[in-house]
Protein backbone atom coordinates (compact mmCIF):
# COMPACT_ATOMS: atom_id res chain seq x y z
CA UNK A 1 0.00 0.00 0.00
CA UNK A 2 1.04 3.28 -0.53
CA UNK A 3 2.11 5.72 2.52
CA UNK A 4 -0.82 8.04 2.46
CA UNK A 5 -3.09 5.14 1.77
CA UNK A 6 -1.50 3.65 5.46
CA UNK A 7 -1.58 7.10 7.13
CA UNK A 8 -5.82 6.85 6.58
CA UNK A 9 -6.24 2.70 7.91
CA UNK A 10 -8.46 2.06 10.93
CA UNK A 11 -7.61 -1.31 11.07
CA UNK A 12 -4.71 -3.95 9.88
CA UNK A 13 -4.91 -7.06 9.57
CA UNK A 14 -2.35 -10.05 11.45
CA UNK A 15 -0.53 -10.34 7.79
CA UNK A 16 -0.10 -6.57 7.21
CA UNK A 17 1.00 -6.23 10.43
CA UNK A 18 3.95 -8.70 10.05
CA UNK A 19 4.87 -7.36 6.66
CA UNK A 20 4.98 -3.63 8.28
CA UNK A 21 7.39 -5.74 11.33
CA UNK A 22 9.55 -6.65 8.15
CA UNK A 23 9.00 -3.37 6.46
CA UNK A 24 7.80 -4.23 3.69
CA UNK A 25 3.58 -3.05 4.26
CA UNK A 26 4.54 0.41 2.92
CA UNK A 27 5.65 0.67 -0.61
CA UNK A 28 7.02 4.28 -0.65
CA UNK A 29 8.13 4.75 2.95
CA UNK A 30 9.35 8.04 4.42
CA UNK A 31 13.11 7.55 5.62
CA UNK A 32 13.36 6.73 8.91
CA UNK A 33 10.07 5.00 9.19
CA UNK A 34 9.92 2.34 12.04
CA UNK A 35 8.85 -1.06 12.52
CA UNK A 36 6.86 -3.39 15.53
CA UNK A 37 8.78 -5.97 16.49
CA UNK A 38 8.53 -9.27 14.22
CA UNK A 39 7.57 -12.39 15.28
CA UNK A 40 7.09 -14.30 17.97
CA UNK A 41 7.52 -10.66 19.92
CA UNK A 42 4.90 -9.35 17.90
CA UNK A 43 2.03 -9.57 20.72
CA UNK A 44 -0.99 -8.33 18.37
CA UNK A 45 -2.56 -10.34 15.42
CA UNK A 46 -4.93 -7.87 14.68
CA UNK A 47 -5.96 -4.04 15.33
CA UNK A 48 -9.31 -3.93 14.97
CA UNK A 49 -9.94 -0.32 15.47
CA UNK A 50 -7.36 2.67 15.59
CA UNK A 51 -9.34 6.59 15.99
CA UNK A 52 -7.88 9.66 15.96
CA UNK A 53 -9.16 13.07 17.43
CA UNK A 54 -7.02 15.72 17.59
CA UNK A 55 -4.26 14.67 20.30
CA UNK A 56 -6.30 12.21 21.85
CA UNK A 57 -7.28 8.65 20.40
CA UNK A 58 -8.27 5.04 21.02
CA UNK A 59 -7.31 2.05 20.04
CA UNK A 60 -8.54 -1.77 20.14
CA UNK A 61 -6.36 -5.05 18.67
CA UNK A 62 -6.60 -8.77 19.83
CA UNK A 63 -4.11 -11.53 20.31
CA UNK A 64 -5.04 -14.72 19.60
CA UNK A 65 -3.83 -17.95 22.20
CA UNK A 66 -2.37 -20.72 21.17
CA UNK A 67 -1.48 -23.67 23.24
CA UNK A 68 2.02 -24.05 21.86
CA UNK A 69 3.06 -20.22 21.93
CA UNK A 70 6.87 -19.67 23.15
CA UNK A 71 6.04 -18.26 26.16
CA UNK A 72 4.36 -21.10 27.55
CA UNK A 73 7.20 -23.12 26.76
CA UNK A 74 9.78 -21.67 29.40
CA UNK A 75 7.47 -19.55 31.39
CA UNK A 76 6.95 -21.70 34.13
CA UNK A 77 7.97 -25.12 33.23
CA UNK A 78 4.76 -26.70 34.94
CA UNK A 79 3.00 -23.88 35.68
CA UNK A 80 2.47 -22.28 31.72
CA UNK A 81 1.66 -18.82 32.01
CA UNK A 82 2.24 -15.83 29.26
CA UNK A 83 4.31 -13.48 31.01
CA UNK A 84 2.52 -10.13 32.22
CA UNK A 85 5.31 -7.86 31.07
CA UNK A 86 4.66 -9.11 27.89
CA UNK A 87 0.94 -7.47 28.13
CA UNK A 88 2.70 -4.67 28.99
CA UNK A 89 5.03 -4.55 26.26
CA UNK A 90 2.07 -5.22 23.70
CA UNK A 91 0.67 -1.78 24.92
CA UNK A 92 3.74 -0.23 24.20
CA UNK A 93 3.83 -1.83 21.10
CA UNK A 94 0.53 -0.29 20.01
CA UNK A 95 1.58 3.16 20.94
CA UNK A 96 4.54 3.45 18.95
CA UNK A 97 2.39 1.96 16.23
CA UNK A 98 -0.02 4.77 16.66
CA UNK A 99 2.77 7.55 16.44
CA UNK A 100 3.22 6.39 13.07
CA UNK A 101 -0.43 5.97 11.89
CA UNK A 102 -0.39 9.85 12.63
CA UNK A 103 2.77 10.08 10.37
CA UNK A 104 6.07 10.25 13.07
CA UNK A 105 9.25 9.49 11.40
CA UNK A 106 11.84 7.54 13.68
CA UNK A 107 12.17 4.39 15.42
CA UNK A 108 9.95 3.86 18.98
CA UNK A 109 11.30 3.07 21.89
CA UNK A 110 9.29 2.55 25.06
CA UNK A 111 9.62 5.45 28.33
CA UNK A 112 7.70 3.75 30.95
CA UNK A 113 4.39 3.65 32.58
CA UNK A 114 3.18 5.14 36.06
CA UNK A 115 1.30 1.93 37.63
CA UNK A 116 0.59 -1.72 36.41
CA UNK A 117 -2.16 -3.85 38.27
CA UNK A 118 -2.22 -7.58 37.31
CA UNK A 119 -5.61 -9.14 38.47
CA UNK A 120 -5.26 -12.15 36.16
CA UNK A 121 -3.38 -14.27 34.35
CA UNK A 122 -2.94 -16.14 30.64
CA UNK A 123 -2.98 -19.63 30.00
CA UNK A 124 -2.73 -21.95 27.21
CA UNK A 125 -6.33 -22.87 26.90
CA UNK A 126 -6.95 -19.48 26.81
CA UNK A 127 -8.57 -18.21 23.06
CA UNK A 128 -8.41 -14.25 22.54
CA UNK A 129 -6.34 -11.18 24.51
CA UNK A 130 -8.03 -7.91 23.83
CA UNK A 131 -5.48 -4.65 24.54
CA UNK A 132 -7.63 -1.26 24.37
CA UNK A 133 -6.05 1.73 24.99
CA UNK A 134 -7.12 5.56 25.57
CA UNK A 135 -4.91 7.37 23.77
CA UNK A 136 -4.35 10.79 26.50
CA UNK A 137 -1.87 12.50 24.52
CA UNK A 138 -0.27 12.40 21.17
CA UNK A 139 2.92 15.24 20.48
CA UNK A 140 4.90 16.19 17.73
CA UNK A 141 8.35 17.64 19.27
CA UNK A 142 11.51 18.99 18.10
CA UNK A 143 10.20 20.20 14.75
CA UNK A 144 9.27 16.75 14.10
CA UNK A 145 12.08 15.09 15.26
CA UNK A 146 10.54 13.36 18.13
CA UNK A 147 6.85 12.30 19.21
CA UNK A 148 5.04 11.31 22.23
CA UNK A 149 2.74 9.17 23.19
CA UNK A 150 0.96 8.39 26.87
CA UNK A 151 -1.80 6.31 26.97
CA UNK A 152 -4.29 4.32 28.97
CA UNK A 153 -4.51 0.37 28.45
CA UNK A 154 -6.64 -2.28 29.39
CA UNK A 155 -5.99 -5.99 28.84
CA UNK A 156 -8.72 -8.54 28.80
CA UNK A 157 -8.75 -12.37 28.38
CA UNK A 158 -12.03 -13.97 26.78
CA UNK A 159 -13.68 -11.17 27.92
CA UNK A 160 -12.04 -10.73 31.50
CA UNK A 161 -10.25 -7.55 32.54
CA UNK A 162 -6.92 -8.70 33.80
CA UNK A 163 -4.38 -5.81 33.62
CA UNK A 164 -4.11 -2.18 33.45
CA UNK A 165 -1.50 -0.13 32.53
CA UNK A 166 -1.70 3.50 33.19
CA UNK A 167 0.39 6.27 32.01
CA UNK A 168 2.05 3.86 29.25
CA UNK A 169 4.53 6.29 27.31
CA UNK A 170 6.66 5.73 24.29
CA UNK A 171 8.62 7.80 22.22
CA UNK A 172 9.83 7.81 18.08
CA UNK A 173 13.42 9.66 17.57
CA UNK A 174 14.99 9.99 14.52
CA UNK A 175 18.78 8.88 14.61
CA UNK A 176 18.55 6.02 16.39
CA UNK A 177 17.97 3.19 14.60
CA UNK A 178 20.74 0.63 14.26
CA UNK A 179 20.48 -0.99 10.69
CA UNK A 180 23.83 -2.54 10.34
CA UNK A 181 23.73 -4.83 13.06
CA UNK A 182 25.65 -6.63 14.28
CA UNK A 183 28.43 -4.35 12.36
CA UNK A 184 29.97 -2.09 15.40
CA UNK A 185 28.94 1.59 14.25
CA UNK A 186 27.59 4.91 15.42
CA UNK A 187 24.17 3.21 17.36
CA UNK A 188 25.52 0.31 18.59
CA UNK A 189 26.55 0.85 21.54
CA UNK A 190 23.36 1.43 23.77
CA UNK A 191 22.76 4.22 26.95
CA UNK A 192 20.83 7.15 27.24
CA UNK A 193 18.85 8.41 24.43
CA UNK A 194 19.60 11.87 23.88
CA UNK A 195 16.01 13.82 24.15
CA UNK A 196 14.85 17.20 25.54
CA UNK A 197 10.82 16.15 25.83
Amino acid sequence: MKYSEFLERNHFTKEELIAFAYGRLVDDPPEEFSRLPAPPFLMVDRIIELERQGRKGRMVAEQDIGIDDWFFQCHFNGDPVQPGCLGVDAIWQLLGFYCVCNGSIGNGRALGCKEVAFDGQIRPHNKVVRYEIDVRRYSVLQGGKTSLVIGNGRVLVDGELIYTVNDAKVGIFTGIAYTDYPAKSKNAVGGIINREI
